[in-house]
């Protein structure tokens, strides 16, 4: 089992140096996986639900600030030598796929082979409206194209494209990406597309544990979906034990359990709970977890990750 943290894009943390350091002090903690979010602008006025927790409110700082996510992932392939770097997740319809292909390629060499590209399709119309994306309505079409399109541009010594969002002919392309055939491509996402998506054209499933529409919060829940997707690769004709799967969850806590409907949600409660529910889930074929370590100061953070590396880890099978 890999595991994985992130760094801040936004808020009172998203300092250089705080950064900086939970950068450094995650890797030097073993940590196998660093992510890093993703939007470009934030709407002063959005009407969009956000598809991971109840209210639907996305909760954005005032100021608007987000660091970009491929910048911030470039500086980190930088300042960091072993631990991989993932797009937690990347908008596809949100940058030219050209562009973007060229972009995720040079991070990949000069990381030297430890960029993970995780992408999705986005929820939030007002800001595909604002960076002139293209249409909202269309953006599980255009992502599934742009998919394509990378893998051409990635694998092809003479890579051509014709498709409605996109197309290249006639041209060089290069550097290759370090991986072989490319960065492996985790496909966020809980819903049916999403799944047909991931199973169709990703190297791994990559849900988010708190979509209250689309739920994958409990063991049962995950599991059914993640035979969803080997159901699908299997339809596409494709062999289902190619397919890998990751998992985010963004309510772990392994000071005291927290409830769901009368029960204990997973990955919370005492070390020992927390650390059984990562053994369920790697006998389930979860191969790599992204944790969440919520907290108001980078003391704070930092105590978390290592609580987890001290406190939880020893105890896994």
């Amino acid at each position: 089992m890999e595991f994985g943290f992130g760094v801040p894009s936004r808020g009172p943390l998203a300092s250089l140096d705080n950064i900086i350091t939970l950068a450094r002090q995650g890797e030097q903690m073993g940590f196998d996986i660093l992510t890093v979010s993703d939007h470009i602008v934030v709407p002063t006025a959005i009407d969009s639900i956000y598809p991971y927790n109840e209210s639907g409110e996305f909760v954005s700082s005032t100021s608007g600030e987000y660091m970009e996510q491929l910048a911030t992932i470039s500086y980190l392939a930088g300042i960091t030598s072993t631990i991989k770097l993932l797009t937690s997740v990347m908008v596809l319809p949100h940058r030219s796929p050209v562009l973007t292909a060229k972009i995720l390629a040079t991070i990949d060499v000069l990381s030297n082979g430890r960029l993970i590209v995780g992408c999705g399709v986005g929820w939030m119309r007002e800001e595909f409206e604002a960076i002139g994306a293209p249409p909202y309505e269309e953006r599980g079409a255009v992502s599934n194209e742009y998919l394509a399109a990378f893998k051409e541009l990635w694998t092809s010594d003479n890579p051509s494209f014709e498709g409605k969002y996109c197309a290249f002919s006639d041209i060089s392309f290069a550097p290759k990406p370090v991986q072989q055939p490319h960065p492996p491509l985790w496909i966020g996402g809980e819903s049916p597309p999403a799944l047909r998506r991931a199973a169709q054209l990703g190297d791994a499933w990559y849900p988010i544990c708190s979509n209250p529409r689309f739920p994958v919060g409990t063991f049962d829940q995950l599991a059914a979906y993640m035979s969803r997707v080997r159901a699908n690769a299997e339809a596409a004709g494709r062999d289902a034990a190619t397919l890998d799967f990751a998992y985010s969850v963004n309510w772990y806590s392994d000071t005291g359990a927290q409830d769901a409907d009368g029960e204990r949600r997973l990955l919370t409660g005492d070390p020992a709970q927390v650390a059984a529910d990562i053994d369920r889930l790697e006998q389930m074929g979860i191969n790599h977890l992204m944790l969440n370590f919520p907290a108001d100061s980078l003391d704070d953070t930092l105590g978390g990750m290592d609580r987890f590396t001290n406190k939880v880890k020893p105890l896994l099978s």
